[in-house]
């Protein structure tokens, strides 16, 4: 009835037997930049409220949008949104059963680090 050796025996599968794949990172890091451009998009919505509210509350917002560590939080947030978006695209191919061979899943893990990172710096140059 009762395990009595539950406490001696180690976790399945034992947490010392893992490596950082690609699939895995690209896994974990699309939940987190999910959640993270919540924290954007509540930056944007104060921002639209300052605006909104007047000149001074505006200034404000805007001085901490674009100081250097708004612009960082803004580059970050735009590096999120197309890491998300390729993630999520590469999740809907795999929903139907294409690229689930491991050359392929590892292909394309790097292609959505790699294009995120790509597509970061062309949206950076075509609006700055």
């Amino acid at each position: 009835m009762a395990d009595v050796n539950r406490g001696n025996r180690p976790l399945s599968p034992h947490l010392s037997i893992y490596r950082l794949s690609i699939t895995m990172f690209v896994s974990i890091a699309n939940r987190i930049t999910g959640a993270g451009m919540v924290l954007a998009a509540i930056l944007v919505v104060w921002w639209l409220m300052a605006a909104a509210s007047g000149p001074e509350y505006y200034e404000m917002a805007n001085g901490f949008l674009t100081s250097w560590l708004g612009l960082l939080i803004l580059v970050g947030s735009l590096w999120a949104l197309w890491f998300h978006f390729l993630g999520g695209l590469r999740h809907l191919v795999m929903d139907f059963g294409i690229g689930y061979e491991l050359k392929t899943v590892n292909s394309t893990g790097w292609g959505v680090v790699i294009g995120s990172f790509v597509l970061t710096v062309i949206s950076l140059f075509c609006f700055i």
